[in-house]
């Protein structure tokens, strides 16, 4: 755990000290630096997807392009509200619209249901997307000698943290 010495004390690295005197100042710390990451991970997708050829999208379109590309198969708006914990149901259907309107996703009908699939050219853009990544991210990152099985554990531990902030959200909204 990354911790700042100063003056003999080793104190937690954290956004907002006054949370980290908690019970629990390694949350505050994993807070800070999950907000770090989420940032530098944002920057990341709208360059990466730029230099893929397709600029000016936000990092919520590049994440449900990809998602709507995972598998070649159709989804549904509440399919992706679902896999990314978007309650927002708008939020989403402005970017499928947007992707609609630059031809990287097309929508459809399952009975009742609208559907969203990946043209060919959204195809084409998640795979530009993906080489990039590979020759920058995936490059870089390997060269730093990170565990990849760490990396899962880490990945694994953030997704059942997830869970704990949303049945706190939910506790929070009925005080």
């Amino acid at each position: 755990m990354a911790r700042k010495e100063a003056e003999g004390v080793s104190r937690p690295i954290v956004s907002a000290a006054h949370l980290a005197e908690g019970a629990m100042p390694a949350l505050s710390e994993l807070e800070f630096a999950l907000t770090v990451l989420n940032n530098g991970f944002q920057r990341w997708m709208v360059r990466c997807m730029a230099a893929a050829e397709v600029p000016g999208l936000l990092p919520i379109d590049v994440l449900i392009l990809h998602a709507v590309n995972h598998r070649r198969r159709e989804k549904t708006l509440s399919d992706l509200c679902m896999i990314f914990n978007i309650e927002d149901t708008h939020v989403v259907a402005y970017a499928l619209k947007k992707l609609k309107g630059l031809g990287l996703v097309q929508t459809g009908r399952r009975g009742k249901e609208k559907t969203v699939a990946v043209t060919d050219r959204g195809a084409t853009a998640c795979a530009r997307y993906r080489d990039v990544r590979e020759k920058l991210l995936v490059a870089s990152v390997k060269a730093t000698g990170f565990d990849p099985e760490k990396l899962s554990a880490v990945a694994e531990a953030m997704r059942s943290l997830s869970g704990q902030y949303d049945q706190s959200a939910r506790a929070a909204a009925s005080l």
